[in-house]
């Protein structure tokens, strides 16, 4: 099979097509032929050397989207030719609360979906949501599940209540909103660029702020009584701003630190009106399936900001690095289906001319 092989933490260019054995599926495990994978920054951590535990050559690609080819024993024949979606929150484990010694996510150890195809356990797919392209579909899982227990399961906002999505454009933020929004939840969104808060506001949110204004803070008070809930992967000063726009027993749920460690706690703040700060990563299996069913029933459907074939991955990174994307983007492994009007929501197909 072609699959794009890191050989050699750096560049992108170090994205290399190759040609590969075939996965061959274990008990209890199948073999996904992809028509889609999306790219996270996780992917692009790996690649610069920037992640724990990275073992080379890896295939990388958490997220993708095909069809069964392959089924090893005591695996449901059924599952054969059907379209699916990957769960890659491997081996979570029995508690609800925390992930397990041996859990992992698909693309690091375990070989990932930027290739033909992919190697997972059957209880790690689900069918394909009716009328979804392929890049939708390879769109959400990653970032979809840990959105969903960062804002259910963690925040557990409610109906009614004021959240705060930082950094929207991104694929976890983007559908942090979404979420918030299918839960009634009144939403405000920051981003380095207006643009981006101005199609956040097109897509629901009551409003945002620019982060490269200082005084974002008292903007985002002057905008609300405060804010219930924050959902943040940025970290660093931002986590104190957080704390100040919160109203007293507030939460803020924290699944990443792209800007670094915050320096200095507030934490006077912190205990005095009395705040919840949580952590999150990824979710459960139970948290994917009711993930995916909230986006069935209520008709979203993730953003896809722009697709690349599978020989242009390292174009795909680079323009992640840029932080120029809104919503997710794809690498097409096999024919897309026809495009589809999805509300306007599927991106820019790049081709190899661009």
């Amino acid at each position: 099979m072609r699959a794009i092989v890191l050989r050699h933490t750096g560049d992108p260019e170090n994205l290399k097509l190759e040609t590969v054995p075939d996965p061959v599926p274990g008990p209890n495990e199948v073999v996904i032929k992809l028509h889609a994978a999306a790219l996270n920054h996780r992917d692009v951590w790996i690649r610069k050397g920037q992640y724990a535990g990275i073992k080379l050559p890896v295939i990388l690609g958490s997220d993708g989207a095909g069809h069964v080819a392959a089924a090893g024993a005591g695996v449901d024949p059924g599952w054969l030719k059907q379209e699916v979606i990957i769960n890659p929150s491997l081996d979570w484990g029995d508690n609800k609360h925390v992930q397990s010694a041996s859990f992992r996510i698909l693309g690091l150890p375990d070989d990932g979906t930027y290739a033909e195809f992919v190697k997972v356990p059957v209880d790690n797919i689900h069918p394909k949501p009716s009328g979804w392209s392929a890049a939708e579909a390879a769109a959400l899982p990653l970032a979809g599940l840990t959105a969903y227990r960062a804002m259910v399961t963690r925040a557990q906002v409610r109906d009614g209540e004021t959240v705060l999505v930082t950094g929207i454009g991104g694929g976890v933020s983007q559908m942090a909103m979404q979420i918030a929004l299918a839960l009634g939840a009144r939403v405000f969104v920051t981003s380095g660029d207006d643009a981006k808060i101005d199609r956040a506001k097109s897509l629901g949110a009551a409003g945002g702020v620019n982060y490269h204004d200082h005084s974002w803070p008292k903007t985002i008070q002057s905008l609300t009584d405060g804010i219930d809930a924050a959902i943040d992967s940025t970290g660093g000063e931002t986590m104190n701003q957080i704390i100040q726009v919160l109203k007293p027993g507030g939460r803020v749920v924290t699944y990443g630190a792209t800007t670094g460690p915050t320096p200095a706690l507030e934490i006077t703040r912190v205990f005095w009106k009395q705040i919840s700060v949580l952590g999150s990563t990824m979710g459960t299996p139970e948290e994917f399936a009711e993930m995916l069913e909230l986006y069935t029933n209520t008709g979203m459907r993730p953003i896809v900001d722009r697709t690349y074939p599978l020989e242009k991955a390292a174009k795909a990174h680079r323009r992640m690095e840029s932080a120029g994307q809104f919503g997710k983007i794809v690498l097409e492994i096999t024919p897309m289906e026809p495009p589809h009007e999805a509300g306007g929501l599927l991106g820019i197909t790049e081709s190899d001319d661009h």
